[in-house]
């Protein structure tokens, strides 16, 4: 048997949509949140952080109800029709709610006109504010009122080529502090927007795990890698579409940072939809599902042969597929320890380590690389993060197959020391870098993803039964997640108090100890019976 590959494509359309949501919101939330409401980089992360927070308690939550649900359109299925069309409708509300902040800060989004700056400046001129670099300072310490009105000229004349830094360190700070005081003296707007946000995020995470465990229901398991690498695809899809009509909409230039972005989560909104019509037109998740399982007893895959037969007939009359562990994307979160010996404890617990480890270095920069291109590089974040995606996609199927032959373990600690070594090398460019060195360290900073990626999941539950799959992988769901709830806050505070060039040392540090602990993991690599299984199969098919 081989992968079906037109199947599992049809499948990864709802991870497509998920990521091209996920991109547009961690590019554009950050921008809203200190451009327009003014908050600190900290306060920012604690609200990005809120996705995850969530995540922690609702992804187990509906990925049990959705396992549970019976509907002749699959167990999954419903939970991905209704997030999604919840989560379009709400990603509008939110831009008109930007709107309404926009019109109240109406005297700094006439930025372009020098009055603006000299009404900035007298309110603003004796405060105490802090560069990225760290730096303090008084407006009325650095410029008079007629340089500073000057500033903005400037900088648009000279936009093309290279943003004027007094525009970055001076002039964006005191905006933000003029656009902090009018949030904080009518905080109403933000309020509506926090709320709005819930409702996105909670929409979202109804159907996350349901998304994810539609994979192994219609996947047998000896494919699964192979299936996992397809999905990632499928996701790096969404995401890159999503940073090229950002570079389209211009979302990263200096010119468009009070900008509406009504128009920009309209086109996001229509993305997300026309992923969903394709998904139902073609995805036929019992009958798939209930042929999994079918295969599973035909190959001698299931433990339980007779129990599954049992369960192909009831997905045979719509009931709910089974065959796949009862939930492979989200179940709460303990682990049955049964059955691990205390060896296989050790290694659980520090690859969980590493996990939390890598998780708090790389999405530390996809939450923060927006605001710190926007204001330390002072480049366009689209294209950059568009090279990351672009070297992920090429490199999914590449890595699954070196994992095949040097195992998984190595290909992982490989890809921590590329992306130690890209943040490492991201932390000393500048503005004044050639940004071709740059788009290298993110290229090689998305290949060293994707090969930790694509093999950190199968080597969580490679050490657990058959049984307790679903089990373990809401344990490396619960690492994560943990870690990215925690992550955009201590960067951002870190960010607010030593500068915003301290994002990408930050990151290498976390990398480089996530290496650390992965020589300490000795279990969970691919186990010979299961690639001898796989091409048995293989010679099944041919």
């Amino acid at each position: 048997m081989k992968l079906n590959y037109k199947r599992t494509i049809l499948v990864g359309f709802a991870f497509f949509l998920i990521c091209a949501f996920w991109q547009a919101y961690d590019n554009t939330i950050p921008l809203i949140l200190t451009n327009k409401f003014g908050m600190s980089q900290t306060w920012s992360g604690v609200i990005m952080a809120l996705d995850n927070v969530l995540a922690l308690f609702l992804l187990p939550l509906f990925g049990a109800i959705s396992d549970r649900s019976h509907s002749k359109k699959g167990r999954r299925t419903p939970f991905i029709v209704v997030g999604t069309l919840i989560a379009a409708v709400a990603l509008m509300g939110l831009s008109f709610v930007d709107m309404a902040q926009l019109n109240n800060i109406k005297d700094v989004s006439s930025i372009d006109d020098p009055a603006a700056l000299v009404t900035i400046y007298e309110k603003e001129k004796d405060e105490i504010l802090l560069t990225p670099d760290g730096v303090k300072f008084t407006l009325a310490e650095k410029f008079t009122q007629e340089e500073f009105a000057a500033i903005r000229s400037q900088t648009q004349e000279g936009e093309k080529s290279l943003t004027n830094p007094d525009y970055t360190n001076y002039v964006v700070p005191a905006r933000q502090a003029y656009a902090w005081q009018v949030t904080a003296e009518s905080p109403v707007t933000l309020v509506f927007f926090v709320a709005l946000l819930l409702v996105v995020l909670v929409s979202m995470a109804t159907f996350r795990s349901p998304a994810v465990a539609l994979m192994p229901d219609v996947t047998v398991k000896p494919l699964r890698s192979k299936a996992n690498a397809v999905i990632n695809l499928m996701g790096s899809a969404g995401g890159i579409l999503v940073l090229v009509l950002g570079m389209v909409f211009a979302t990263a230039s200096v010119r468009n940072s009070l900008m509406s972005y009504t128009a920009y989560f309209a086109v996001i909104a229509a993305i997300m939809l026309t992923a969903l019509v394709i998904f139902l037109l073609t995805v036929r998740e019992p009958e798939w599902a209930a042929q999994m399982v079918q295969d599973s007893v035909r190959y001698g895959l299931e433990d339980k042969p007779a129990e599954a037969e049992k369960l192909a007939e009831n997905a045979d009359v719509a009931e709910p597929a089974a065959g796949a562990e009862p939930m492979e994307a989200a179940v709460p979160a303990q682990p049955e320890k049964k059955g691990l010996s205390h060896e296989e404890k050790k290694s659980m617990i520090f690859i969980l380590l590493s996990i939390v480890l890598w998780f708090f270095g790389y999405n530390a920069v996809t939450s923060k690389y927006s605001v710190y291109a926007s204001n330390i590089l002072h480049k366009d974040y689209n294209l950059t993060l568009i090279i990351a995606q672009a070297a992920a996609i090429i490199s999914y199927l590449p890595v699954g197959m070196i994992a095949s032959k040097v195992g998984r373990k190595k290909t992982i600690r490989a890809g921590v020391i590329m992306l130690t070594v890209a943040f490492g090398v991201a932390a000393f460019l500048r503005d004044s870098s050639p940004s071709l060195l740059m788009n290298a360290m993110f290229a090689l900073a998305g290949i060293a993803w994707a090969t930790i990626n694509v093999n950190s999941f199968p080597m969580v539950v490679e050490m657990c039964s058959e049984s307790d799959v679903g089990r373990y992988t809401g344990l490396y769901y619960t690492a994560s997640m943990a870690a990215q709830v925690a992550t955009p806050m201590l960067s951002g505070l870190l960010m607010d108090k030593l500068g915003m060039t301290v994002l990408f040392p930050y990151a290498a540090v976390f990398s480089a100890l996530a290496l650390v602990t992965m020589h300490f993991v000795h279990h969970g690599d691919s186990r010979p019976e299961a690639k001898k299984g796989l091409d048995a199969l293989e010679d099944l098919d041919n």
